[in-house]
């Protein structure tokens, strides 16, 4: 291999390297994004859910900080904000965001993934402003991690 393909190659590896594992294009908006489907669970708030991938272990409280990768979807399918897209996971209180967040993820065990169908009135509202999605939203969520 001569100095420049050796270069070349040392340049590659490097930037490779640099890009975090996670990282990728967007995910692909979920087939059911429009509207919850039967099965799925609901609570008394009218949180709707469904386990994607089934965790084992702790569940996290209120009080705990969480760290999860997500993604979150309006229901005509636009993806507004993801974690995976940016290829690093996200950590905040669990009672600091969203009431359906606070509610949802205490359903979860650590490692699992969940579909989310959060009402208006557990999220943002209906016309919120301020760049903020309105509505009902769909959110997947993976619990990494709970302090």
């Amino acid at each position: 291999m001569n100095k420049r393909s050796l270069l070349i190659a040392s340049c590659t590896a490097l930037f490779a390297a640099a890009i975090p594992a996670h990282a990728s294009k967007a995910p692909a908006t979920p087939k059911d994004v429009a509207a919850a489907p039967k099965d799925a669970l609901t609570t008394k708030s009218g949180l709707k859910s469904k386990v994607i991938k089934a965790g084992k272990g702790a569940q996290p409280s209120a009080s705990d900080t969480v760290t999860v990768h997500y993604s979150g979807w309006t229901t005509d399918g636009k993806l507004f904000d993801s974690s995976v897209k940016r290829g690093t996971p996200a950590s905040f209180p669990l009672n600091r965001v969203i009431k359906g967040w606070t509610e949802g993820v205490q359903l979860m065990k650590l490692g699992e993934k969940r579909r989310f169908w959060i009402p208006a009135d557990l999220a943002y509202g209906n016309n919120p402003g301020g760049g903020r999605p309105g509505g009902l939203l769909v959110f997947d969520v993976e619990l990494l991690g709970i302090k």
